[in-house]
């Protein structure tokens, strides 16, 4: 069964009541053929551009002009999808491969002229991460801020993305199982990979405990853009400040009583694995790292010598 649909202008006063409004074909050029999911149903296209269109039943793939898009089985052409997301005109030229990626079926990303360089130009400065990583107390929110509130300071653009804070909306539906940490981490990784290609300074301040779920985000990002900080504090002096008292609460082995939701309590009942090549160790007790300003400070030379505080 084959089924046709043409966008173009219509002929004045003419109508099929199988296909709605008829369009003028005489005048239009040879666009190929488009094979849709479902031929029964017919797609009238908001265009300006004149297209002419072919649809066969049963078949999984599409073409414009030599150019191929194609599903499977389970998740066919869609026109529509591909029309939406390819923006295909006269030329056919825009229409490209649809992908899966995880659960998310006939997609395809659309690039703008607007890139990351022109945004990093208007702010004279290039978009990174600072992953900063460390034990519950070892003052990762306190660093994060103090480093934030010195780039504002000499003018550059920045965003702390901080773990609890976005546990408050973002990673609410989240729990402290393995799993659902990896989740979390995944998802703040995303994030703050949009951030940096918006050209802003983001500092993502997490425990993030699991080395393959901080590789992962560093993976995301172009190399030399993802810059793991280390603050290297021991357990003993993190368990001393403990300024939520949840290491009380895990001593005592209440964390894990908590409505089932945790599988414990890094540092304690639950591992850290250790950084062993952060681009940044800031080391407790080590010279010029008494205080949280002093230890931003550190980071913002690392970032001066990189080039990062001005246009690439």
């Amino acid at each position: 069964m084959i089924g046709i649909a043409t966008v173009g202008r219509p002929r004045q006063g003419s109508c099929s009541p199988v296909l709605g409004p008829r369009f003028e074909t005489s005048s239009l050029p040879n666009l190929g053929f488009l094979r849709l999911k479902n031929a029964d149903s017919v797609v009238i296209l908001r265009s300006r551009d004149l297209l002419q269109m072919k649809a066969i039943e049963g078949s999984t793939r599409a073409s414009v002009n030599g150019m191929s898009v194609g599903g499977d089985e389970k998740n066919p052409t869609d026109l529509n999808e591909i029309m939406s997301n390819g923006h295909a005109g006269s030329s056919g030229k825009h229409v490209s491969q649809l992908t899966t990626i995880g659960n998310s079926t006939n997609i395809q990303w659309h690039n703008c002229s607007l890139e990351k360089v022109d945004r990093q130009k208007l702010l004279d400065q290039r978009g990174c991460v600072i992953w900063i990583t460390g034990l519950s107390g070892s003052g990762k929110s306190t660093l994060a801020c103090a480093l934030s509130r010195i780039l504002h300071q000499r003018g550059k653009l920045s965003y702390v993305l901080d773990g609890d804070n976005l546990r408050h909306g973002l990673n609410k539906d989240l729990s402290f199982r393995a799993e659902d940490r990896a989740e979390n981490i995944r998802r703040v990784g995303e994030v703050a990979k949009l951030f940096a290609d918006a050209g802003v300074i983001c500092i993502a301040s997490l425990i993030s405990p699991y080395k393959r779920d901080r590789d992962a985000c560093r993976a995301l990002l172009p190399n030399g853009d993802f810059i793991e900080v280390f603050v290297d504090v021991p357990l003993e002096i993190c368990e001393a400040r403990d300024p939520k008292g949840l290491y009380k609460l895990a001593r005592a082995g209440k964390i894990k009583e908590l409505i089932q939701k945790f599988s414990g309590f890094t540092g304690i009942d639950d591992p850290y694995e250790t950084p062993l090549n952060s681009e940044i160790v800031l080391k407790h007790g080590e010279p010029c790292s008494s205080s949280p300003t002093e230890m931003a400070e550190k980071v913002v030379f690392y970032l001066e010598e990189k080039g990062y505080l001005q246009q690439a």
